[in-house]
């Protein structure tokens, strides 16, 4: 059987085809960002000649850890880790039918130091066939390779390059996903924990204008250094290396794994719970805050589903998890969020390893989503929801921890089946409910029936219950909701 070849404004492409979905892998979206382009904006793929072999994913980004997933496994490990790797993927349904299909491009989490597109548990194969949808998945520069605020010190530094990757990514969508079958004027971006709060920022950026129609946030909302923190991460990532600020340029030169390992250090001396690298107020890039900017209307006429997962803060805190006082899990949360509306309200909570993930779950998770929720709402419809599902018989899925909802989407809780989970027909269930929900809103629809699922808005504060048994439910926890000011 002959497989698929497409043509993109930069050569051609042979994918594979298999479950009646062609999948195009390791696609380069932008040069490789080493040598001189380290640390600069991302630069235009060079063309090929020939026929450019698709079949397998391109190098993931460096990173500590050597490429683990998280919660759900490990990058596809055949071309390893690379800091050439701003490569993309793509999956099309064999047959695309007559007019162009939606897109959905998938941001990946991991705390912007982890992750990468090509983790099992983020294949499109079954998402594409049951939705008609064209889904790409993609890279981004992690850790202070994407995110270490250079450009205070020399304007030959770009500042925020992983979100200027994602950028670069979107614009590839708009010029070539027409080759695959899919309509660029229907592009919604989804993602998930670091990857939500990527399109938070996207939503705010003045550059990702008209790159996107819709977006889904899953856990994760409003997350951005000022730019005062983002320099004296700057000056702690230089000392740790023994480097003078006029001396940066040296970064260009230092094996990536250097780089990776000092911002490692740098975060043990934190206390380990912070996100050093992140998004950071910059006037060219990020001018204001996400909050702040859809507040204001930044994001205007884009509709959002956006929710969280019940135990979000279970995966980080558990029965073998070390005590932590009260002044630093305040200062890691205020460190987490750039709140300082933190310390009012631990002594609410419990100070065993259950208090503090619920803390977490409560100030970092949840109030973020209500609070960018509520500030969208004024601009655009918005939709939210909570995952609930558990599995009890299993040591982590027994909650309804940060993660889980992600093979729920994407339809490969079979992938969990082979790692040796008994997931039972309720789970299947479930996960073809939330497929329809994210492909409807895709599509341009509602996520659900009007009457069923209404829009979030500040009187009842509809919220889908997504688990064994969904439903809706008007402002839940509403009590805590007012407890947290929101």
């Amino acid at each position: 059987m002959p497989q698929p070849i497409v043509e993109t404004a930069y050569g051609r492409l042979q994918g594979i085809t298999a479950h009646g979905v062609r999948a195009f892998k390791g696609i380069p979206y932008a040069s490789p960002p080493v040598g001189d382009l380290r640390f600069r904006a991302p630069a235009a793929p060079k063309p090929w000649d020939g026929v450019r072999d698709a079949s397998h994913f391109g190098p993931f980004c460096p990173q500590p850890g050597g490429g683990a997933g998280g919660v759900f496994g490990e990058a596809d490990g055949g071309a390893g880790m690379s800091e050439d790797c701003l490569y993309l993927n793509v999956w099309t349904p064999e047959d695309t039918g007559d007019g162009a299909l939606p897109v959905m491009v998938w941001i990946h989490g991991g705390a912007f130091e982890t992750g990468s597109g090509s983790i099992p548990a983020y294949d499109g194969t079954a998402l594409a066939a049951r939705g008609k949808v064209v889904v790409v998945t993609l890279n981004y520069r992690l850790g202070p390779l994407g995110f270490l605020q250079l450009h205070s010190l020399h304007e030959d530094f770009a500042p925020n390059a992983g979100l200027l990757d994602q950028l670069a990514a979107l614009r590839w969508v708009q010029g070539n996903i027409a080759a695959f079958g899919g309509d660029p004027e229907s592009v919604t971006v989804f993602g998930e924990s670091a990857g939500s709060m990527s399109i938070a920022a996207l939503l705010a950026m003045p550059g990702a204008k008209g790159l996107f129609a819709r977006a889904i946030m899953e856990s994760g909302a409003s997350q951005a250094l000022s730019a005062e923190q983002a320099r004296a991460i700057c000056a702690g990532l230089l000392e740790e290396l023994g480097l003078p600020p006029q001396e940066a340029g040296r970064l260009r030169a230092m094996p990536a794994a250097e780089l990776i390992e000092a911002g490692e250090r740098m975060k043990r001396r934190m206390g380990g719970m912070g996100m050093p690298f992140q998004p950071f107020i910059d006037p060219a890039t990020l001018p204001v805050p996400p909050i702040e900017a859809v507040r204001c209307g930044a994001a205007a006429g884009i509709p959002l589903l956006i929710g969280t997962n019940r135990d979000e803060g279970a995966l980080f805190f558990r029965p073998d998890s070390p005590s932590v006082p009260d002044e630093v899990i305040a200062s890691a949360m205020e460190l987490l969020s750039g709140d300082h509306r933190v310390k009012p309200f631990i002594s609410r909570y419990a100070s065993d390893f259950e208090g503090r993930a619920e803390l977490m779950t409560d100030l970092y998770f949840w109030r973020g989503a209500l609070e960018f929720a509520m500030g969208q709402s004024s601009h655009a419809p918005v939709w939210m929801y909570r995952f609930d599902w558990t599995l009890p018989s299993h040591p982590l899925l027994r909650k309804a921890v940060h993660a889980a909802e992600i093979p729920f989407v994407f339809g490969t809780l079979p992938f969990l089946q082979q790692a040796g989970l008994q997931i039972p027909p309720a789970g299947f269930a479930l996960s073809e409910q939330m497929q329809e929900a994210w492909i409807a809103f895709a599509h341009g629809c509602p996520p659900g029936d009007p009457g069923e699922w209404p829009v979030y808005e500040s009187g009842e504060r509809a919220t889908m219950i997504f688990g064994d048994h969904s439903l809706m439910v008007k402002d839940p926890d509403a009590d805590k909701r007012l407890v947290l000011g929101i």
